[in-house]
């Protein structure tokens, strides 16, 4: 009974769509999503001529009217040509191709990057994309080195891959974020490879599972390992509010993976984490009625609150999958919520205007504000992921 309560609840409070008749609700979201991507195409070729051949966009400042960018080693490498990808995907726009192949040979070096966990957010987004839509098999060996490279990190005795190396505050760091790089792990062994690869990523999801959650099925960003025993040393966070509070990407990071774990493994559990930690963002009492969440779950709500429209993408895309791994109210919830996510984030609020934005596609993402880093800008993960959640609602429920 509660839980029906609070579904209830949630649908009033937040003017959920299937309110409205299926037939209209579908031409709507058919319509919304055709004008993101054209929009999309004609924006990125924009973001294309203000960053260097050599080099990936990473945000830009209003303020300064620059867009930044990162060298290939940086973890968000990925996220611009697989974005690409996903705008050709729709549009079949040749010159989007074009420069998504330009971008993935300066990428391609990177398949031996060992330096931290993210080889899959860096070559999965973007070679697993290119390999999926293109069927090009030159793309497969170098998704398969990054496999490899990405299991070095692998700590047999604490079960976990290590996010980050060791320093004067953490001994073995692991992060949520990390769930999200273990795709590339399970869908290399899934289409032909080891094994291993695969046995590695339940290895971590379940560790994670285990230590990473609180009661209420919120997440620490980070937990500290002792590698050789696998003991926990401490649980933190670098990003979010406090050691205690619910960072809001690091929670939709959690969800993505789960939901992502149970598409491999049909494991159970992993889908009812999924759901667990779906009801507790979805019903969080901060959660703002456009359903874009602020930066921490935990931090006061009030007009100058800085939001994470990356953290309502990545949410929209995981919630879409799980849709589609359950039915009846659950699965109106889990739709509903991504279409109110969606429909806010495509709105003037949070959407550029064409031409601006440095030709980034979202406004209003938040890195890591303790950091006093990538504060209310865009971000190439918010685009990567609203591209894949509009892909998603196209191909899975129109």
């Amino acid at each position: 009974m509660r839980k029906l309560i609070l579904i209830a609840g949630f649908l009033l409070v937040s003017g959920m769509p299937f309110a409205q008749p299926p037939e209209k609700n579908r031409e709507k979201m058919k319509s919304l999503i055709d004008e993101q991507f054209r929009f999309a195409a004609t924006q990125y070729k924009v973001l294309a001529k203000n960053v260097p051949s050599h080099r990936m966009p990473k945000t830009y400042y209003a303020k300064t009217n620059k867009v930044e960018t990162s060298d290939t080693k940086w973890w968000c490498s990925g996220f611009y040509p697989g974005a690409l990808l996903y705008i050709y995907e729709y549009t079949k726009d040749p010159d989007i191709l074009k420069e998504a192949e330009s971008r993935l040979a300066i990428l391609e070096p990177e398949k031996h990057y060992t330096g931290n966990h993210d080889l899959g957010f860096m070559m999965y987004c973007s070679f697993g994309n290119a390999y999926r839509i293109t069927k090009n098999e030159a793309y497969r060996p170098t998704i398969d080195t990054a496999a490899a490279s990405l299991i070095t990190r692998y700590r047999p005795n604490a079960k976990v891959i290590q996010s980050w190396n060791a320093s004067k505050k953490w001994r073995g760091p692991v992060i949520i974020d990390n769930m999200m790089n273990l795709e590339l792990l399970a869908w290399v062994t899934d289409n032909g490879g080891d094994k291993k690869y695969k046995e590695i990523a339940i290895n971590h999801a379940n560790t994670s599972l285990e230590n990473h959650f609180r009661p209420d099925y919120s997440s620490y960003h980070v937990v500290d390992y002792d590698m050789n025993t696998g003991a926990v040393l401490k649980k933190g966070t670098a990003q979010g509010a406090a050691d205690s509070s619910a960072w809001s990407r690091g929670q939709s990071w959690g969800l993505y993976g789960y939901v992502m774990m149970y598409r491999f493994t049909k494991d159970k559990h992993y889908l009812k984490q999924a759901q667990h930690i779906a009801s507790f963002i979805l019903n969080h009492p901060n959660m703002p009625t456009d359903m874009v969440p602020y930066w921490d779950f935990d931090v006061p709500a009030t007009p100058n609150t800085c939001r994470d429209a990356s953290a309502a993408a990545v949410t929209a895309s995981a919630l879409l999958e799980l849709g589609q791994y359950t039915s009846g109210n659950d699965r109106k919830t889990y739709v509903s919520a991504a279409e109110t996510m969606l429909t806010s984030l495509s709105s003037p609020v949070y959407r550029a205007k064409q031409g601006e934005n440095g030709g980034f596609l979202l406004m209003h993402s938040t890195g890591a504000l303790p950091l006093k880093s990538e504060i209310d800008v865009p971000l190439t993960y918010a685009d990567y992921y609203y591209l894949e959640a509009l892909l998603r609602y196209k191909n899975w429920y129109l």
